[in-house]
């Protein structure tokens, strides 16, 4: 299985393509695939077509940089500090993506429908709300290659009429799933400590699925305790060693959200110029994760070490 660990580089160049559809795994601040995601803004990647649950920092650096064209989400905000993302908002508000939106269980159900192989799911989610009304996919774009031909339709229940109505909802297939997690043995196996949010549905209804961990280990360990594990060998194409491969954002156990550099990108983030300041600085120069480490500092890593006992850093100073 060692044929499947690479560096981010090469996992990019292999598995995405321009005008994929991608699934990013976490959710706001934590477990963002961060340092993919900056790889794939190093390879200029265009037009690509976002579907995501609840995300945060990756989708606003993949956003800004001018990867993206289209998107399918519940939300998309950084938690307090950003709680709309301003390069998801600016881009929407300026044209330069199209934006379609679902409840949180929608985009679950969305994913899990894919990954069984059902031609739709059915629920009551979304029901007598804008989310059923309206659609912000342009009609042009409706029915070619993996923008669903309607957002959605409400139907009278078919198994109980007098029952009221149902949500029938397409299924998501992404071409390229990206996650970060705790483990990954070296056979393969993956291991999520803590929250999964929708990242198992996303993996496994995704066609090629990348992955970076923060530690491989052998497979006698991660087989230890098989219960603890979220995905098979042969689910995973690609397993990237990256430590802190979330930062900023967090990843329990190992590591808290960094306020200081959330707070940094906070200030620049709405101004075009200044956030290409921070793409010159913190995304472009590094083709290892060791050098973006290097940059961060030892000290701002060791402030947001978690405590293994309690999955966060008590006292973090998070203002």
């Amino acid at each position: 299985m060692t044929d499947k660990i690479m560096t981010a580089g090469e996992a990019v160049d292999k598995f995405v393509e321009n005008g994929d559809q991608i699934a990013l795994g976490g959710f706001t601040v934590n477990r963002n695939p961060m340092h993919i995601a900056r790889e794939i803004i190093r390879q200029r990647r265009k037009d690509l077509y976002l579907a995501v649950h609840s995300q945060g920092q990756a989708m606003e650096l993949l956003i800004g940089a001018g990867c993206v064209r289209r998107v399918e989400l519940a939300y998309g905000g950084v938690a307090r500090f950003a709680p709309t993302g301003y390069r998801f908002k600016k881009a929407f508000l300026e044209k330069r993506i199209e934006v379609e939106d679902y409840t949180n269980y929608q985009m679950t159900l969305r994913f899990m429908a894919g990954a069984m192989g059902l031609p739709f799911v059915a629920t009551r989610s979304g029901l007598c709300s804008d989310i059923v009304r309206l659609s912000g996919f342009s009609p042009e774009s409706r029915g070619h290659g993996k923008v669903p031909a309607q957002k959605l339709k409400v139907i009278d229940d078919p198994l109980e009429p007098q029952g009221g109505q149902v949500v029938i909802l397409p299924p998501l297939n992404p071409d390229v799933a990206l996650m970060h997690v705790q483990y990954a043995g070296d056979d393969g196996t993956c291991r999520i400590n803590g929250l999964t949010f929708a990242d198992i549905e996303q993996a496994k209804a995704a066609r090629k699925v990348i992955v970076s961990c923060e530690q491989i280990v052998p497979k006698e360990f991660i087989r230890r305790e098989p219960d603890q594990n979220c995905l098979a060998p042969f689910m995973v194409d690609a397993i990237v060693p990256a430590p802190f491969g979330a930062h900023p954002t967090a990843c329990h156990a190992f590591y808290d959200y960094d306020p200081m550099h959330l707070n940094m990108f906070k200030k620049l983030a709405p101004d075009d110029d200044q956030f290409q300041a921070y793409l010159e600085q913190w995304v472009y120069p590094f083709e290892s994760q060791e050098d973006y480490l290097a940059a961060v500092g030892i000290g701002n890593l060791l402030k947001i070490r978690a405590n293994p006992a309690w999955g966060y850093a008590p006292g973090l100073d998070r203002r």
